[in-house]
C-alpha cells in the first residue's frame, strides 16, 4: 500500500476534535510543528514535537485501544486507535516511551501510556513525538485538539493594583447590644470593628 500525506480535512474523512488531554503536561511548548513533506518520500515532520522532561507521564490524548506497544529501531512507541473515527480508524503514536500498557488495553483520555524516555537526537532538547494517522496517511495531530484545549494554559494570580483593601466586618457587628469583642476598635491592629455601645 502506497503512503498518501495529505493536510487534515484536504482528503478523507475529517479530523473530529475528540482530543480530551495533552500527551504531557498541561499546555506543552510544540517545540516543532507538523509539516507534511510535498512526496511520499520527501523531507517534512509527521507529528507534532512537545516538549517534555524525561520521565514524564504520557497520556492517551483521546479513547481508545492500544493497537501496539513496543520497540522499533530502538525507540519505545505506542499506538493508540481511537474509538468511533472510522473505518480505518484514526490512530495516534508516541514515542520515545516506556511503554506502562499492553496491546489491547483500553484507554480513556488521559489514561496513562507510559513514561517518557531520554532524548535520542530527534529534538535539540527532550519531547515527545506525537504522530496522528488514518490508515498509511500521516495528519496534524493538533487537529485532533478542540479550541479550548489549544487556548487553555496555566493559570496565573495577576498582582492587584491600586485597589483598596477591604477589611472584614462580622456580620454580628453592632447588632448584637452589650456584646464585647474583647476592647478592639479601628485603631487597634488585631481587627477594624469596634466594641458595641453598652
Amino acid at each position: 500500500m502506497t503512503a498518501v500525506t495529505f493536510p487534515a480535512g484536504a482528503a478523507g474523512e475529517p479530523v473530529p476534535k475528540i482530543g480530551r488531554a495533552w500527551p504531557v503536561g498541561v499546555r506543552p511548548a510544540v517545540v516543532r510543528g507538523w509539516e507534511p513533506p510535498a512526496t511520499e518520500y520527501g523531507r517534512g515532520h509527521r507529528g507534532v514535537d512537545l516538549a517534555a522532561a524525561p520521565g514524564s507521564v504520557v497520556r492517551a490524548a483521546a479513547a481508545g485501544r492500544v493497537s501496539f506497544a513496543g520497540r522499533v529501531a530502538g525507540r519505545g512507541v505506542i499506538s493508540v486507535e481511537l474509538t468511533g473515527t472510522g473505518d480505518p480508524p484514526l490512530r495516534t503514536t508516541y514515542e520515545p516511551v516506556r511503554a506502562t500498557v499492553k496491546k489491547g488495553a483500553e484507554v480513556a483520555a488521559g489514561g496513562t501510556l507510559g513514561v517518557l524516555e531520554p532524548p535520542r537526537a530527534h529534538c535539540t532538547g527532550s519531547c515527545l513525538h506525537w504522530g496522528l494517522l488514518r490508515g498509511e496517511a500521516y495528519l496534524d495531530p493538533l487537529a485532533l485538539m478542540p479550541p479550548w484545549l489549544l487556548r487553555r494554559g496555566a493559570s496565573r494570580l495577576l498582582p492587584v493594583i491600586d485597589v483598596p483593601l477591604l477589611r472584614p466586618v462580622p456580620l454580628w457587628a453592632g447588632v448584637l447590644p452589650g456584646f464585647d469583642v474583647g476592647g478592639l476598635s479601628p485603631a487597634h491592629p488585631a481587627g477594624p470593628w469596634s466594641r458595641p455601645p453598652r
